[in-house]
This record gives C-alpha cells, structure tokens and sequence, in this order.
C-alpha cells in the first residue's frame, strides 16, 4: 500500500551507513569516552531527535526547499559549519578543573541537556543530512505510489531506529573499552583535544561543501 520495496535492502543500507564514521559518531565516542555511558546515551537521544527532524522534512517535502534553494542550503550550511567549529574550540579551549577524585558517573541535568542539544544541532544544522534522505529513500518507494510522504516517514523512522542501536553498540564498546583501559584525566584532556580538532575540521570540511545546482 505504501509502495516501500527492497525494505530488507534498506535496512543493511541504512546501518552500512550510520557505521560509516562522521560528526554523529564522533560526538557519542567522545562524550562516552570523556565521560560515562550516560552522556553518550543522551548525546544520541540528541542525534536521534535530530534525524527525526530531517525525516518529517522530507516526509512534508522541506527538504526539496534545501536541494533547490541556493540560498537556503547556503544559509543552513554556514550555521552547521560555525556550530561545528564552534564546538570543535570549545573543546580545545576547554578549562580542565577536574581532580582525579572527582566522580564522573553523576551528570547535573544541566549538563545533559547541554549534551542533548549538541547531539541535536549537530545533525538539524547538517543540510547534506536532508539532501541524502531526499537522495536516498526515494529509491525503495515506487513512484506511483499514492502515500509518498507516509512511506519516506515509515522509512525515516525505521533508517532513525536502526541508528540508534548502531549508537548504542558505540556505546556500549567504548564503555567497556575504558572500563579495560581507564584512562586517566591526561588522556582524557588529550582525547577532548583532539576531538576538537577534528570537529574544527569538519566544520571546515561542511563550508567548503559545494552548493547543489
């Protein structure tokens, strides 16, 4: 009735996908990492919230705005790029007052909400997110089906799901892998360093990111 095929296709495509390394993932590592499982977890809820944002986009056809619209996609790109940067610094300007016997596991709700909303701007202020779910799903819906918006949102939604748990196997591996390790507050400062650095880079990267058309 929706006129969804290859959905199995789909969902090996989708989590190919969200495997493949990029801002998302590098922010649950790095909060996981630098934190607790906690923290990574609501930086995902974040990212999730965010991806939900592009899929009802592209269910009611706003992305097209984006694929279409220079000045648009020009507009949303900048911003994207300037927050990225701007997290990227902040990471590498970042005050360490931390002592050893400080507990990491407790985090105030001021600080996940914090979490929360960077894992959300991080993906809504990404227009190449749009573009690729204005690019991608429409390849498993016929084109003569009658409900397109209700397929591209059953297919968002399940491309949103299988993400997720791909964030919760992030992790999960890099709990476990700290557990083992147990990094101390050097490399953890080193390690925040660094994703800053490579969050500078992205941000960069999505600047000089071509304007479609």
């Amino acid at each position: 009735m929706l006129g969804i095929h290859d959905l199995a296709l789909f969902m090996l495509s989708g989590l190919i996908l969200n495997m493949t390394p990029g801002p998302d993932s590098l922010l649950i590592v790095s909060r996981t990492a630098a934190g607790s499982w906690q923290q990574g977890a609501v930086t995902a809820l974040g990212i999730s919230t965010g991806t939900l944002v592009h899929v009802f986009a592209a269910a009611l056809g706003l992305s097209a705005i984006l694929a279409t619209s220079a000045m648009a996609f020009t507009l949303v790109k900048w911003v994207g790029a300037l927050y990225l940067i701007w997290l990227g610094l902040s990471a590498l300007l970042k005050r360490r007052h931390q002592t050893p016997q400080t507990p990491v596991a407790r985090v105030s709700p001021v600080r996940l909400r914090t979490l929360f909303r960077q894992g959300f701007l991080t993906n809504v202020l990404n227009p190449k997110v749009a573009l690729f779910f204005m690019a991608f799903m429409p390849q498993f819906i016929d084109p003569t089906a009658t409900l397109k918006p209700l397929a591209f949102l059953t297919l968002g939604l399940i491309f949103d799901v299988v993400g997720t748990l791909w964030s919760a196997v992030l992790i999960a591996a890099v709990t476990l892998g700290g557990q083992r390790l147990r990094p101390g507050a050097r490399l953890k400062a080193w390690l925040e360093r660094s994703v800053g650095v490579m969050f500078v880079a992205l941000g960069i990267r999505l600047a000089l990111t071509r304007t479609p058309g």
